[in-house]
């Protein structure tokens, strides 16, 4: 039987880069959030012995160094299976764009591989398999709005933010992250960083914008008085959007991503300018996204992308609850 399972996106609601650890990752601090854009991952166990994985995407690997072949070793070792498995990666996602895909494509063959073998694992091993082969692998074992920090592979639920609009633009670039995170490791060496900025990484101080987001996001979820939230969605949604560009909360990946790929500076323009309430790289990119009040206007915002010759399309954010009935296909 062959077990299909859509694998989800995800964006960042701001990314703070800490200093490097002795491990030689960075500290990080970010808010994860999954969208509803996907690709879908098919898996099948035969017989036989091994892992075959195969795509139409040339810029996929088929071998060892892919997190679904990584992920399904461990995945059989933990609850004893075995059989020769068959990964099917149905790409729509974009290689390299910081929505997360590679990541989110291993945990989808986990869930998938967890029902083709009817052996489920417990949700502290899903966590600690993810956990292993990539950093932001955890979130898509959450899902929804994710606090993650450490290296990103340290994710706490968050009070879910509702289906917001929001418009994303695929550029054909590829940004390595690996390079970038170098590039900010070079910019802080030559000290370019100002001091403010480097107070704000080091630890949760009074300014910390991450931890005033939260606050505001608790806050807003929460419908306090003094947060003006309506009951109605939209203008709830609106309040957020205001309150994300009042907090300034940012991408730390712009600074050295958009002097070496200045045509995604543009396209953040070009989402401020089509309507967006608050635009951002994800991740370290290339991809962008926008935040609107209203479906309504993400589509005519999209539309008028599209005639600029961009690739962006209409989506919204996925809460926890509609990422897991998607997820389980149910």
């Amino acid at each position: 039987m062959t077990v299909a399972v859509r694998s989800f996106a995800k964006i960042n609601l701001g990314l703070y880069i800490g200093a490097a650890r002795a491990d030689g990752f960075h500290s990080l601090r970010t808010v994860y959030q999954t969208i509803a854009l996907h690709d879908v991952i098919r898996v099948s166990v035969g017989r036989g012995r091994g892992i075959d994985i195969s795509c139409e995407d040339p810029r996929v690997p088929l071998d060892s160094s892919n997190t679904c072949w990584r992920i399904a070793e461990r995945v059989m070792k933990a609850v004893g299976g075995s059989g020769r498995v068959s990964i099917v990666i149905e790409k729509k996602l974009p290689v390299q764009g910081g929505m997360g895909a590679a990541s989110s494509n291993a945990v989808a063959t986990m869930f998938a591989l967890e029902r083709a073998l009817k052996k489920p694992l417990t949700g502290a091993a899903r966590l600690r398999i993810a956990a292993e082969v990539g950093s932001d692998l955890p979130l898509f074992v959450v899902g929804g709005t994710v606090l993650g920090v450490g290296r990103g592979e340290e994710v706490y639920p968050l009070a879910d933010l509702p289906a917001i609009p929001m418009v994303v633009v695929t550029p054909e670039v590829g940004v390595s992250t690996p390079r970038a995170f170098a590039d900010w490791d070079a910019t802080e060496n030559a000290g370019q960083r100002q001091e403010p900025a480097r107070e704000q990484l080091t630890g949760p101080t009074g300014s910390d914008r991450l931890f005033e987001i939260g606050c505001v996001l608790s806050a807003w979820l929460s419908g306090y008085p003094n947060t003006g939230a309506s009951a109605k969605g939209g203008s709830r949604a609106g309040k957020l959007l205001s309150d994300l560009v009042r907090t300034g909360i940012e991408n730390d990946f712009e600074r050295v991503v958009f002097p070496k790929y200045p045509e995604l500076r543009d396209i953040k323009g070009e989402l401020e300018r089509a309507g967006s309430r608050y635009a951002s790289l994800s991740g370290s990119g290339s991809t962008l996204y926008g935040l609107f009040r209203s479906r309504g206007e993400a589509a005519r915002a999209a539309s008028r992308l599209r005639k600029r010759g961009l690739p962006a399309v209409a989506t919204s954010t996925l809460t926890r609850r509609k990422y897991w009935k998607q997820v389980a296909g149910r």
